[in-house]
């Protein structure tokens, strides 16, 4: 059987180029925030289809807390942006960390169902570990 998707799909819109995120001075320590994306949407790689869903960001600020204009002109660059699912979150979770250097962050996507199938994907990172 013939492989449908290719690396260049699986690759689609990682490293695209995309509006940086500004931040600004945090005030305070010890707390966290959360911003939803209720309205997310970027194209699928292969189709050219639209995808939709939801994202949610908590993150606990360090120094540096996100400018949320700038984070919206970020999000909504991904409107035509041929890019997988998982490479959504794992990607706006990097830029956001990139930007903001934050004590912990977690990204997660719930994407509308399609075929039939409903996808969540959650990906986190701390300061403790460095890693996702």
């Amino acid at each position: 059987m013939k492989r449908q998707y290719t690396d260049e799909h699986a690759r689609a819109g990682v490293d695209a180029a995309l509006p940086e995120i500004e931040t600004w001075p945090n005030q305070f320590p010890g707390y966290e925030i959360e911003i939803v994306i209720p309205e997310f949407t970027s194209v699928c790689p292969k189709t050219g289809l639209p995808d939709f869903g939801k994202l949610t960001l908590r993150y606990v600020p360090d120094r540096l807390c996100l400018e949320l204009k700038s984070l919206k002109m970020y999000v909504l660059a991904y409107r035509n942006l041929g890019i997988f699912y998982e490479n959504v979150v794992n990607r706006f979770l990097r830029d956001v960390v990139k930007a903001a250097r934050p004590v912990s962050a977690t990204v997660t996507g719930e994407f509308t169902p399609r075929g039939g199938l409903h996808s969540t994907v959650t990906a986190t990172w701390s300061k403790k570990s460095g890693r996702r």
